[in-house]
């Protein structure tokens, strides 16, 4: 299994960061264009929920990004230094007194995008796997 990692200052700015770590996996691990659209749509809508909700936008915090490669899947595992969160009792988005809410479709969007999503240690860490 082939493991990348980076760690970034919670900066809305650093998505750029996360959007080059993403294609340059796709070059070196040739990923399927197929998945990929999902992959960065999902990991940047994750980290940028880590920067703003798990870290309220301090600086001084940051957020882990971590790629594990296997034969037939590629997993990504977001980590912040927040509080944490009830993933449990989310909000439904698609429910007719949210469709108008600027927020609440992150996490329903990587649902929809990755094959298997899961919140480990309060909601901090965040697991996303898309089969090959």
């Amino acid at each position: 299994m082939k493991s990348i990692k980076i760690s970034i200052p919670s900066l809305i700015e650093n998505i750029k960061v996360v959007e080059s770590f993403i294609d340059n996996a796709k070059e070196k691990y040739t990923i399927n264009e197929d998945i990929y659209g999902n992959i960065m749509i999902s990991v940047t809508e994750c980290v940028t929920n880590a920067i703003i909700h798990g870290n309220n936008m301090d600086k001084s915090k940051k957020v882990n990004l971590e790629l594990d490669l296997e034969e037939n899947q590629v997993r990504f595992t977001i980590t912040d230094e927040g509080t944490g969160f009830d993933y449990i009792n989310l909000s439904d988005p698609t429910a007719p007194e949210n469709l108008e809410k600027s927020g609440g479709r992150g996490i329903y969007i990587m649902k929809h995008l990755s094959d298997e999503v899961k919140f480990e240690d309060e909601g901090r860490k965040t697991i996303l796997t898309f089969y090959m």
